[in-house]
């Protein structure tokens, strides 16, 4: 099964595909910890990083769960980021993806809990 164009808007999708692929060459310390263990996950489901989706990339999406996951930074506390962010968190709920948000902390101090919120929702 392709996913690629089909989740993402097809006039930039280009420009989402290497803005995408830039972020996973930049990928936060978080991120990546996380990334290392949606790997691994072992649920019989996998994760795609730094996905187009509609107009926007999600850091990391289980496709066939439709599960976006995203991990937010300090600079998610700005009132500005977080209206985006609700925002488009609503967009995607409208689209059917289910979306969970991490803190850097949550991963940096919680990641075997925030795995296992993961595995609740995939299996």
């Amino acid at each position: 099964m392709s996913y690629r164009y089909e989740t993402a808007s097809a006039d930039i999708y280009t420009i989402l595909r290497d803005f995408a692929k830039e972020n996973r060459r930049q990928q936060t310390a978080y991120e990546d910890a996380l990334w290392k263990e949606l790997k691994d996950l072992g649920c019989g489901v996998r994760f795609r990083r730094q996905h187009p989706v509609g107009d926007y990339i999600a850091d990391f999406i289980c496709l066939p769960k439709r599960l976006v996951i995203e991990v937010d930074g300090g600079y998610h506390n700005n009132l500005e980021q977080a209206e985006f962010d609700k925002m488009r968190t609503e967009w995607l709920q409208h689209k059917g993806y289910h979306v969970i948000r991490f803190t850097n902390e949550e991963i940096a101090y919680h990641l075997k809990e925030v795995v296992q919120t993961i595995k609740q929702q995939v299996l």
